[in-house]
C-alpha cells in the first residue's frame, strides 16, 4: 500500500518510528489502571470557586463549570465543559458500567497504520461520510435519512457529552441507536468518553477517554472499535504513539464543509458551497473523499447531509464507510471483550442452531432489555417483535450483533440477525 494514499497533502504519512518507542512503553501504559483524577494535591475551594484561574478543587459531590465555579447540574457538570481536574463529580470523571476493556489483546491486524493519521480514501468513487459528537436527538432521523438512500456513513461516537448522559445508559434512546447503525450496515468508530483535547490530558486522563468509551460502547454491542477521531481533531506524536498502543487508526478527513460554522437556515449555503466546489463534476474514477460532519449540528442533519447524499448519488460516487473507502475488512473494524487476555467476565458462547429453548419459570423474562447472568439472569425468550435473542452483552435484540457470534442461547434464541 502507498504510504501517500492515507497522508495529508503536505506529504507521505508521519514515520512509525515513535511506534517502537511507544511499543517499549507498552506495559506501562496497560499496567496503568483507570483511576480518579489527581485532586488530592491541589487546595479545596473556600469560596465557590474552582478551576485553572482559581487553582483549587470543589467538593468530591461538585463539579467545576467552565466559567470556574463549583456546582451541580448540567451548566456546571457537562462535558466537555466542566474542569474534569477540578470537579470531582464532572460527567467525565464518572466510569460507565460494562465489561473491562483494559486487558483485551491490542494486536495490529491488516495493513493500515496504527497512530499514524488518516486523511483520505484509498478507493476512487468512494466517498465516505462521517458524523461526530453524536448519538444525539438528530440521530435517528440522520439514520433513516441513510436508510432512504441506501447509503453508509461512520458515526465517531462520543461517550457522554453535552448532557445527555452515558450512551449506554438504556433509560435513554441512545443504546438501541447505536445498534441500528450496526444492523443498518454503518460503522461505529471511537471520538472518546468526553471530547476533551487530548493533548492537553495526563496519561491517566488520557486512558480514561479512551477505556471508558469503549467500556460503554462494547456494554451496548460486545465490541469496541478500532478506529477513533480526536476530539478537535487535536493529536500529536505523544498521543498518537498512545493510540497506537491501545490499537487505534486515527482518522481525520479531507472535505471539512464546516456545518458546526453554518448552523442557520440562511449560512448552511456556504456548506453547500464547499461542497460543489470539492465534488461537483468531478469524477469517481479518479477522485475520493473522507468527509466530516456532526451528529449535533441541525442544519447538518436536516438540510445538508440529504443535499450531500443527493449529489453524492448524481456524480456516481458511492456513500460508504471509512472502512470500506480504506479497503480494511469488517473484521478489522472492531476488537471483541473475549478476545485473547480480555479482561471481561462474559461467557463466550457459539452460535446454535439447535432446538430454541422455552420460556419456563426457571428463568424470568426481560423487564427492561437485558439479559443474561449478569443481569438476573433473565431471557429474551418472551420479548415482543422478535427480539429473542441475548447478545454477548446481554441485550435482548434480532440484529446479527445479538443473534450471530456470542450470542447467548441459554438466554433466549441464537437463531436470524442475518
Amino acid at each position: 500500500m502507498a504510504t501517500g494514499a492515507l497522508g495529508n497533502t503536505d506529504g507521505p504519512l508521519r514515520s512509525r518510528e515513535k511506534l517502537d518507542l511507544a511499543r517499549n512503553n507498552r506495559r506501562a501504559l496497560l499496567d496503568r489502571q483507570p483511576n480518579a483524577n489527581d485532586l488530592g494535591k491541589r487546595q479545596f475551594s473556600v469560596d465557590g470557586r474552582c478551576g485553572t484561574g482559581f487553582g483549587t478543587v470543589c467538593e468530591s459531590s461538585e463539579c467545576c463549570s467552565s466559567a470556574g465555579w463549583c456546582g451541580n447540574g448540567y451548566l456546571y457538570c457537562s462535558a466537555p465543559s466542566c474542569q474534569i481536574d477540578y470537579g470531582p463529580a464532572c460527567d467525565a470523571n464518572v466510569k460507565p458500567s460494562g465489561p473491562d476493556t483494559t486487558n483485551v489483546d491490542r494486536s495490529e491486524v491488516g495493513s493500515l497504520p496504527y497512530g499514524d493519521p488518516i486523511y483520505r480514501c484509498i478507493r476512487n468513487g468512494d466517498i465516505a461520510l462521517t458524523y461526530d459528537d453524536g448519538p444525539y436527538d438528530y440521530t435517528e432521523d440522520l439514520l433513516d435519512l441513510f436508510a432512504k438512500y441506501n447509503a453508509k456513513a461512520t458515526f465517531f461516537i462520543t461517550g457522554r457529552n453535552l448532557g445527555k448522559g452515558a450512551i449506554n445508559d438504556e433509560t435513554t434512546a441512545w443504546p438501541s441507536l447505536i445498534r441500528r447503525m450496526i444492523s443498518d450496515g454503518h460503522q461505529v468508530a471511537s471520538h472518546t468518553w468526553s471530547h476533551q483535547r487530548l493533548t492537553r490530558l495526563s496519561k491517566a486522563n488520557f486512558w480514561n477517554q479512551m477505556i471508558y468509551n469503549e467500556i460503554a460502547i462494547a456494554d451496548v454491542l460486545g465490541y469496541f472499535p478500532t478506529y477513533m477521531r480526536p476530539p478537535y481533531s487535536a493529536s500529536n506524536d505523544t498521543t498518537d504513539a498512545w493510540l497506537a498502543e491501545l490499537g487505534y487508526h486515527v482518522v481525520y478527513f479531507n472535505l471539512d464543509t464546516e456545518g458546526y460554522l453554518h448552523d442557520s437556515p440562511g449560512l448552511i449555503h456556504t456548506s453547500k458551497d464547499i461542497w460543489d466546489a470539492t465534488v461537483e463534476g468531478k469524477s469517481p474514477t479518479t477522485n475520493k473523499w473522507l468527509a466530516i460532519e456532526h451528529d449535533p449540528v441541525y442544519q447538518s442533519v436536516y438540510n445538508l447531509t440529504e443535499y450531500m447524499l443527493q449529489s453524492i448519488a448524481s456524480n456516481g460516487f458511492n456513500a460508504v464507510t471509512v472502512g470500506e473507502c480504506l479497503d480494511d475488512p469488517k473484521e478489522n473494524w472492531y476488537r471483541s471483550v473475549d478476545s485473547p487476555g480480555s479482561g471481561s467476565t462474559s461467557t463466550k458462547t457459539t452460535r446454535t442452531t439447535t432446538q430454541t429453548p422455552t420460556a419456563s419459570g426457571s428463568l424470568p423474562a426481560s423487564t427492561n432489555g437485558r439479559c443474561g447472568s449478569s443481569h438476573g439472569s433473565q431471557t429474551c425468550i418472551n420479548e415482543p417483535l422478535g427480539e429473542n435473542c441475548c447478545s454477548r452483552a446481554g441485550w435482548c435484540g434480532s440484529t446479527a450483533a445479538h443473534c450471530q457470534a456470542g450470542c447467548q442461547a441459554e438466554y433466549g434464541t441464537c437463531e436470524g440477525g442475518e
